[in-house]
């Protein structure tokens, strides 16, 4: 299908040099585990001639300038739209840009203020040549349906998660497999899959299918039911049933371009990715002065992610069963000061009990830098896409530690598909529970698991050994000749524009 576009596309070649390049628009959930992987993919876009604009709120467009403008100073054409986000209109407090400082219940309100940016965003894109030629949405943000429309222009909606965990969820709802199931925690099998997969209600409810988001759940699925396409952090050869499975139960064109953190190749890059304080580089450069001195494969890296908070008891238990396993530890807290004064006391003994053998770091860290990093030899996640694939692309086992949404489905891949994790046994949500329930990992099982990944024996070292192919088969993935690079150029080809302003598709 072609699509006429609303302004004229003549100032193409403007930034491009040709009135034939495409123009994708890119448009994150402002949370950071979808932002950075969008940014990714803007940069792998520009990368092969097309432009890419990426649309964040003032927040997140002051974490991402740095890396937007190293590319552009490298002559990538790559631009950053930031519209600023209407707080007060919603009833958020000022700041609620930064997601982590919204209180739970006003979290909806939230998505409320993203929607509003359906105006600015359209009138930007009127007034600032190139015309795009091709919107990719995050799939929570409906409104681009409209944004899209109005401009006359295809939108494809962007997944920073696996085909397997859209197609279970997808499965699970399509064929009502809970119905006549009263309890959350009651394992269904998911139909319409080749291997046996049981999953709950708690663990895979459907896309913001919780008290409060039933008209923003109902939204995103009409609009994910509109769209001309799917664009997907993944690779072809990880999961090959489950694109097609996907792709097929959508009807719908499915381009898998992962892993898209692989477009980092040098330390500069790496060490920024994701954070743009002063600190960033000095706090790579220690994290891997300390690597150095350890021995190849030996280290256990702990991190849960962006949003994640662990109960303070979990965090004693966590700290004692890593300080127990014996084994070198990177540790990732967040916000330690989230936990109280008890815990400080704890973590600062902890720290002088492991000195030179477990490093702390408070706050943020270059994770991709370190995963890759010879040295580490394994991965304590929280199951985060983001986190599950960079694993996976450095060829990792991982000790799966799921707290909410994707992360259980992903858990699965994992564990049960991949065959390169061990579950550290959680079996429903950590947050946003739909009943405030107390769960605590005790250290022996942290023990346990972290044991499980990191020591030999026949087990330990086949999930080494699977995980090491599919790092080689990640690699190649984006290489000349290999699926995902061949599905990006075709992205690219898709939504050129010929002499007469419509695209290829």
């Amino acid at each position: 299908m072609a699509y006429e576009g609303g302004a004229s596309n003549g100032h193409l070649g403007d930034e491009l040099g040709s009135a034939t390049k495409a123009h994708f628009v890119l448009v994150p959930l402002m949370y950071q585990g979808h932002v950075i992987p969008a940014v990714d993919t803007a940069l792998l876009l520009a990368t092969h001639g097309a432009l890419a604009s990426v649309v964040a709120t003032p927040y997140n467009a002051a974490r991402i300038r740095p890396t937007i403008d190293l590319a552009r100073q490298s002559g990538l054409p790559v631009r950053l739209v930031e519209l600023p986000l209407d707080c007060a209109a919603v009833g958020l407090p000022e700041g609620a840009d930064n997601v982590e400082k919204i209180p739970a219940e006003l979290h909806v309100n939230y998505f409320d203020a993203l929607a509003l940016l359906a105006g600015p965003l359209e009138r930007h894109l009127r007034a600032h040549p190139p015309y795009p030629t091709c919107i990719v949405s995050d799939f929570c943000h409906a409104w681009t349906v409209g944004v899209a429309a109005s401009l006359g222009v295809p939108r494809l909606t962007f997944f920073s998660m696996c085909a397997f965990c859209l197609l279970c969820q997808h499965n699970v709802e399509r064929f009502n497999a809970y119905d006549g199931v009263a309890d959350d925690n009651e394992p269904v099998v998911v139909p319409g899959l080749e291997q046996r997969i049981e999953v709950t209600r708690a663990q895979a409810p459907g896309f913001f299918r919780t008290p409060g988001f039933e008209r923003l759940a109902d939204d995103i699925e009409r609009a994910r039911a509109k769209a001309d396409g799917v664009v997907m952090n993944s690779f072809l050869e990880m999961e090959p049933e489950y694109v097609a499975g996907y792709a097929a139960a959508r009807e719908m064109k499915v381009w898998t371009i992962g892993p898209v953190s692989l477009y980092h190749r040098h330390t500069a890059t790496l060490a920024a990715r994701g954070n743009t304080t002063d600190a960033t580089a000095v706090a790579a450069d220690e994290c891997i002065r300390w690597l150095d001195g350890k021995e190849a494969s030996s280290v256990v890296y702990v991190s849960f992610g962006s949003i994640a908070h662990a109960d303070p008891k979990q965090v004693l238990e966590l700290g004692h069963g890593l300080e127990a396993s014996g084994h070198p530890f990177v540790w990732v807290l967040k916000n330690p000061g989230f936990y109280g004064e008890a815990v400080s006391e704890f973590l600062g003994d902890l720290e002088e009990r492991v000195a030179g053998r477990g490093m702390l770091i408070k706050g943020w860290a270059p994770q991709v830098l370190i995963l890759n990093h010879a040295a580490v030899g394994g991965f304590v996640t929280h199951c985060g896409w983001n986190s599950t694939l960079e694993a996976i692309a450095a060829g990792l086992p991982v000790v799966t530690w799921p707290h909410f949404s994707d992360q259980f489905l992903n858990e699965k891949l994992a564990v049960e598909v991949l065959g390169v994790g061990v579950s550290i046994g959680v079996k429903e949500p950590l947050m946003w529970q739909a009943a405030q329930k107390e769960i605590v990992v005790g250290r022996e099982t942290v023990e346990a698991a972290v044991r499980s990944i990191m020591d030999g024996g026949d087990e330990g070292e086949e999930r080494r050994r699977k995980a090491l192919a599919l790092s080689e088969k990640a690699k190649a993935a984006v290489q000349d000749g290999g699926s995902s690079l061949a599905n990006l150029l075709d992205l690219i080809k898709r939504f050129e524009v010929d002499a007469g302003g419509r695209t290829n598709s």
